[in-house]
């Protein structure tokens, strides 16, 4: 099977022309299939509430806000890799500030050679992400499957006075002889005696 390239959607808060510029520059389409900019701290967070964005990266300061506390509150509330750039002086106060909360930071100006090695980074979070989204949400369903497994042993002992350790292995040894899981037995017990 061949393996097939991930393409990173990016937002770019910035409201400087020449950085945008350059950014987009960095950013090819066979990598990058959506960036988008935004100049300012409230344009990119309406832009974050219609759609989602694997990177997203903060020229610091903007012109509504510095951007540190948007950096944090879109890497704790969205599943995307962040960036802040800062100016060197500033780095270390910011980055302090931020990667407690998993955001990158880097200093301004940079070098086309850094940026590309921090667009790397982020794309290496951004898969770690989606692997950890993929496992969250079959944790959900299996806790999903445990809360309905147990619905139908109660509904079991209720209906048809067992025990709970019978309702139990009624349900695993119906799930075995007919080759199904437990989660589609459990349903079938519930629309059987509710």
């Amino acid at each position: 099977m061949p393996l097939r390239e991930r393409v990173f959607s990016v937002l770019i808060v910035s409201a400087s022309d020449k950085l945008n510029s350059s950014l987009r520059e960095l950013l090819p389409e066979s990598h990058y299939d959506t960036v988008t900019v935004a100049g300012s701290v409230n344009e990119a967070q309406r832009i974050l509430q219609e759609r989602s964005y694997d990177i997203v990266i903060i020229n610091a300061p903007l012109p509504d806000d510095f951007g540190r506390k948007f950096a944090i509150d879109v890497c704790t509330t969205h599943n995307s890799a962040v960036a802040i750039l800062v100016r060197s002086e500033m780095y270390e106060e910011i980055y302090e500030k931020v990667y407690p909360h998993g955001v990158f930071a880097l200093r301004k100006p940079t070098s086309t050679t850094i940026m590309l090695q921090a667009l790397d980074w982020l794309r290496s979070a951004r898969e770690r992400l989606r692997k950890l989204e993929k496992q969250t949400v079959s944790l959900e369903e299996k806790m999903a499957e445990i809360r309905l497994v147990n619905h139908a042993k109660w509904t079991l002992i209720e209906a048809l006075n067992m025990t709970e350790a019978d309702a139990h292995r009624y349900i695993e040894k119906q799930a075995m002889d007919r080759c199904v899981t437990k989660g589609e037995i459990a349903r079938s017990i519930l629309n059987t005696y509710k």
